[in-house]
């Protein structure tokens, strides 16, 4: 069954397993996460739950969205992420918690990526420098813009300097390494995307190796 959840990024540590092996983990703020809306084949043409997470004050909510939350009798929540299902198991208002992962799960993270403002092509995309004696004069630039009479333009997707970070970045197959239910965090293995403090989606793997 796929499973899901809205976490806020904690942070990075690390834990030792039983032989003694450090282990680096991010701890996650898995949930709770109200069922805002159950969507079924026969209403929506597909089958999804739309969970809610984060409290927010009802004043900051504009009357739509405040609509959207009255009709489930669920009280406003900051964050929506959909997740597609195979069955409904849960019904509106249900609280879902980091007791929905078990250790040893494989999940797939999506997040926001950290912003590095404007960048040139060697942090942006690896590119390397050229000489930097003082006779050069080609350090730190992008490279050939292209042929110069035919096309006379450059091609699309050149790589060059520009807005580093900040975009939508999937890590898949992740291990769930140990749940603490009493602080509802989970510890997932390795890195995740984002900043400490951001908001995740969590789900179910959908590669099974």
């Amino acid at each position: 069954m796929n499973k899901g959840l809205i976490g806020k990024k904690v942070g990075m540590t690390q834990i030792f397993d039983e032989s003694g092996k450090v282990i680096p983990v991010t701890a996650i703020e898995a949930g709770p996460c109200v069922v805002a809306q159950v969507k079924t084949e026969e209403t929506d043409g597909y089958t999804a739950i739309q969970l809610g997470f984060g409290d927010v004050k009802e004043k900051k909510v504009n009357k739509p969205v405040k609509g959207h939350f009255a009709k489930g009798n669920v009280t406003p929540k900051k964050h929506l992420r959909e997740f597609r299902v195979d069955s409904v198991e849960v019904k509106v208002g249900d609280e879902l918690k980091a007791d929905v992962f078990a250790a040893g799960d494989k999940i797939d993270i999506q997040g926001t990526s950290k912003g590095k403002g404007f960048q040139g092509v060697i942090k942006r995309h690896g590119q390397s420098r050229g000489p930097m004696g003082h006779g050069s004069m080609y350090h730190r630039r992008p490279g050939s813009m292209g042929p110069t009479s035919t096309p006379g333009r450059v091609f699309k997707g050149k790589k060059l300097p520009g807005h580093m970070g900040v975009q939508t970045v999937t890590i898949q197959n992740l291990e769930v390494v140990r749940v603490d239910l009493d602080k509802n965090v989970i510890l997932v293995k390795g890195s995740v995307p984002g900043a400490k403090g951001a908001i995740l989606k969590i789900k179910s793997s959908v590669k099974t190796k």
